[in-house]
């Protein structure tokens, strides 16, 4: 007789542990490391010297789900705004704390600009675009000793395109001295992992908290991204942000933020995600926060909105209806959340299944918390509804899916308002 099969042990690792880094505006404060959830943050790409605009797609983005959102402050323009952006967001009740994007002049910005330091909730520093020699020192200790003053914390964010020439040259000639040289692409990633180290130090040196601190070191390769992250992870304990830069555009940029961040999650690396996608034109900015949810979700780590679960269709499903239905339900449930997080608190977690035919359609609406099976080609006109398991109703005519979405809210209704009252 063979011997039994242990089970199969599914889900990410357990987070390694990490300092925790708090990011705070007025009572909204954000726990990124530790044992805190995975935090997704966002950028935007309007002209910071714009206020309106920029308070707009800040409050755009917060309300799709972004927990923090980091905005460019590369002009006395720029940052003369800043604090009207927060004017502006607070007025309206967006309390989203504000990320400054410093490149090259931060450290003159933040001294001329006192308001603009104090508007903003922490700092992202560069370490390869703070300038060279005696004058990258200043400047960096310039912008660490300003966020010791203000109270605020830092990412250090070293990036590929960018990186300190000193390392890299250092690391270069250690290289060359080796009895066996690493190649190219190995030195840069040292490089990337040694900048941010070696400038995270120097921070804590100069009095910036190490718990005020949080590192990320961004590549466009997926299999550079893991490779770098993981000798992070397992070199440092700051609070680590992931995600690939100049990801792409549409499904390639998606695919491949989503294999890089989810390997590294799945081990139990990194702490805040951004899923840097290039915009179609005139696109929506809120699809990179939208992505970066679902990868927390589908991956189990977190629930934002409740997931429906629709078949990809075949010869079956020669209808459109139950692609049509999926997607009005989905865009349907995520405009609901901003209300229902507040009347319904779980609800996020729940999941409702749009089924095309008969194959897998019953079983998988039973698994459901909601689900629906349409009729597939030849089938009878019907469509049998599942609660909690329970088949509970047929629907059948005109009014399949405003009757479906009924049902949904209802279950809302009753499961977690009761829930709530308890």
């Amino acid at each position: 007789m063979s011997e039994p099969c242990l089970p199969i042990a599914a889900g990410p690792a357990p987070r390694r542990g990490s300092r925790i880094m708090r990011v705070v505006w007025d009572a909204c404060e954000v726990r990124v490391g530790g044992d805190a959830p995975v935090v997704v943050q966002s950028m935007t790409n309007t002209d910071t010297a714009d206020a309106g605009a920029t308070a707009d797609q800040v409050a755009a983005l917060a309300r799709a789900g972004s927990e923090l959102v980091r905005i460019t402050v590369d002009t006395p323009a720029a940052a003369a705004a800043v604090p009207a952006i927060r004017e502006r967001l607070d007025r309206r009740g967006v309390a989203v704390p504000l990320v400054g994007d410093f490149h090259y002049n931060g450290h003159k910005l933040l001294a001329q600009f006192p308001e603009c330091a104090q508007a903003l909730s922490k700092y992202r520093i560069n370490p390869g675009n703070v300038g060279t020699g005696r004058a990258r020192d200043d400047n960096f200790a310039q912008m660490i000793d300003v966020a010791c003053r203000q109270g605020r914390p830092v990412r250090i964010g070293v990036n590929w395109g960018s990186l300190d020439q000193t390392v890299l040259a250092r690391l270069m000639d250690e290289n060359a001295a080796r009895a066996r040289p690493w190649d190219a692409r190995a030195v840069m990633r040292e490089a990337l992992v040694a900048s941010a180290i070696d400038s995270a130090r120097r921070a804590e040196a100069l009095g910036l908290p190490g718990d005020a601190i949080c590192l990320s070191a961004k590549v466009s390769n997926v299999q550079d991204l893991v490779a770098v992250y993981r000798a992070l992870a397992a070199r440092c304990d700051w609070p680590l942000h992931l995600g690939l830069t100049e990801a792409g555009m549409g499904s390639k940029g998606i695919v491949a933020s989503s294999a890089a961040i989810a390997v590294l999650l799945q081990q139990g690396i990194g702490d805040t995600i951004r899923v840097s996608l290039t915009p179609e034109p005139g696109g929506d900015r809120t699809t990179e926060v939208v992505v970066a949810q679902e990868i927390l979700q589908t991956m189990g780590l977190r629930a934002f909105t409740p997931l429906v679960v629709a078949c990809p269709g075949c010869g079956r499903t020669s209808s459109t209806f139950f692609q049509e239905l999926a997607a009005s339900i989905q865009g349907w449930l995520r405009e609901q959340m901003p209300a229902w997080k507040a009347r319904y608190p779980g609800v996020e977690s729940m999941q409702v299944a749009v089924m095309g035919c008969v194959v897998n359609g019953p079983g998988e609406s039973r698994h459901a918390d909601v689900g629906i099976s349409l009729p597939g080609a030849d089938e009878a006109p019907v469509a049998p509804v599942f609660v909690d398991g329970q088949r509970t109703v047929t629907l059948k005519g005109a009014r399949i899916a405003e009757e479906f979405q009924a049902i949904v809210e209802d279950y809302v209704r009753r499961r977690y308002g009761v829930a709530r009252q308890r």
